[in-house]
């Protein structure tokens, strides 16, 4: 028995009689039943059209149910297999089922043989030899995912269909059909699984199988949007067509009805061709903080004009140990703010996170992550590594968080032109909340644009050292430019240094003290 109503039988005819398949007729009839798609397409084939429902007459709610089997109604509600029951056909529905036979040789003109001769037990084998391949990851579930062009068929057979429902009053949204890619995966998850002696493949799996075709005979159907929606195909960099899902589907929606593909679409004379299989696991992202000891140490590797100017970075001496013991693909490095190459990073260090890419292992233990950190402290003594964990994708938004309010606490060595006494410098430690107008520094405006940016001191104090030299200690709103305002550079920041020393002032040294963002979780040594 199938979860279909009475009233999705004028759906049911007109797919048939335009050339679907049975998996296809159920996804316009938005059946969501896993059940349902894992039947053997020949019983399905030969009951979709003379379906009944039982005495009761009742619609069945499963047919509602968001991927699930467990609310089925009792059989009584549901539409019966029937197929010798041809006596209670009309004569449309006879001629429907008397052409079954010949409909099932011929490929579905929406999934173009996805869900047909693609979706089964040998397919299944190529997806299981792939993941086999891949069983040292420690995982033993999936997700199938599909690519494949037919995105022009399935918005034509929608229209069809519309249209057919707009005369009888009846509406079908685009979005309520079930995706072909749905479908092929609550297929497939069951027979790899099988396959694979009884894993269990879940929905919400890191690990993911991208099964990819490509059908000839229909690659182009989507070319003429270029012309007729040339906004939605654009070019980028990581995209090797400009004929995305997403490109066609905004064009599609932006053109009339009546200039779309035929509809019903053509029937196709050839499947789908199987491509590759793909075995990817979801990024890992690892947190923590890190201290950089060094004033030749940039925090990125260092490249100009093609060139490297420092033999290693924050980033890299990181990231060696992780990726070895993760044996992951690539990574991206990101942190709360940056420190210059000359600029130390002290106290409890600058928070920081990697996104490991295609990882072959993905999960540690606590005591593992702390050998992974001694791993990387042991390696250099540039730099130091704490609080070192793994984290969710969510968690990594909140480094970011509230980034030009959170407070940064530096302290500067600084050089005078003229002579100094303690005296001349202790009005400083009275100054509170000082605001900044700051023009994009001399030094970075090659990479960053011409702007004023305000920024508040919110506190300062001066330890007297020689009659040319003190120490200042900042508190600040993170975003602000010390070095500027100790020198001033050439009048671009306002108030600065030299204006309140009356002097020309520059800076020699400088160092992070404390970067105020509670992320990660602090971890006890």
């Amino acid at each position: 028995m199938l979860p279909l109503k009475e009233k999705d039988k004028p759906i049911v005819q007109k797919l048939l009689a335009a050339g679907c398949c049975a998996r296809c007729v159920l996804r316009f009839c938005c059946v969501s039943v896993h059940a349902a798609y894992r039947q053997p397409p020949q019983v399905r084939l030969h009951y979709s059209p003379g379906f009944k429902l039982g005495a009761s007459g009742e619609n069945n709610k499963s047919h509602d149910a968001a991927g699930s089997d467990a609310h089925e109604e009792p059989p009584s509600k549901r539409a019966k297999l029937e197929p010798g029951a041809s006596g209670d056909m009309s004569g449309e529905d006879a001629a429907a089922v008397a052409g079954q036979r010949d409909e099932e040789l011929r490929v579905c003109v929406v999934c173009v043989g996805v869900l047909q001769e693609l979706c089964d037990a040998t397919q299944a084998s190529k997806v299981c030899v792939r993941v086999c391949s891949q069983m040292c990851w420690g995982l033993f579930s999936a997700v199938d995912e599909l690519t494949c062009p037919f995105w022009i068929l399935q918005h034509s057979c929608w229209l069809h269909v519309k249209k057919e429902l707009r005369e009888k009053s009846a509406k079908l949204d685009k979005d309520d059909v079930v995706q072909v890619k749905e479908a092929f995966k609550w297929v497939m998850q069951g027979l790899v699984a099988k396959e694979l002696g009884g894993s269990t493949l879940c929905s919400q799996s890191k690990f993911e199988v991208g099964v990819e075709f490509s059908h000839p005979e229909t690659d182009a159907d989507c070319h003429f949007l270029a012309s007729t929606c040339p906004d939605c195909f654009k070019p980028t960099k990581n995209k090797q067509s400009v004929f995305t899902r997403m490109a066609v589907v905004k064009a599609l929606e932006k053109i009339p009805e009546d200039r779309h593909s035929p509809c019903p679409p053509r029937r196709p004379s050839s499947s789908c061709v199987p491509l590759d299989v793909q075995c990817l696991h979801a990024s890992v992202f690892v947190a923590g903080r890190y201290n950089k000891f060094c004033r030749s140490l940039p925090q990125t590797p260092w490249l100009i004009d093609g060139e490297r100017r420092m033999e290693s970075s924050v980033e890299e001496l990181i990231a060696a140990p992780v990726l070895s013991s993760f044996r992951a693909a690539g990574f991206n490095f990101s942190s709360s703010g940056r420190e210059d190459v000359d600029v130390r990073t002290l106290g409890n260090g600058r928070p920081f996170a990697m996104e490991l890419l295609n990882p072959h292992r993905s999960s540690f233990s606590t005591a593992q992550m702390k050998q992974l950190q001694e791993t990387i402290n042991k390696s250099s003594d540039k730099i130091r590594v704490r609080d070192l964990q793994i984290v969710s994708r969510e968690a990594m938004s909140r480094m970011k968080e509230g980034e030009e309010e959170k407070t940064k606490s530096y302290t500067a060595l600084v050089w005078t032109l003229k002579p100094i006494r303690r005296d001349d410098i202790s009005f400083i430690d009275d100054i509170q909340d000082l605001t900044l107008d700051q023009k994009t520094p001399l030094r970075v405006l090659h990479r960053r644009a011409l702007a004023v940016r305000h920024r508040v001191i919110h506190s300062m104090s001066a330890r007297f050292l020689d009659s040319h030299h003190f120490y200042l200690s900042l508190k600040t709103q993170a975003g602000t430019y010390i070095k500027e305002f100790v020198h001033g550079d050439f009048g671009r920041t306002k108030p600065n240094m030299c204006e309140l020393l009356k002097t020309d002032t520059d800076i020699l040294e400088l160092d992070v003290e404390s970067v105020d963002v509670d992320w990660p979780p602090s971890i006890p040594e």
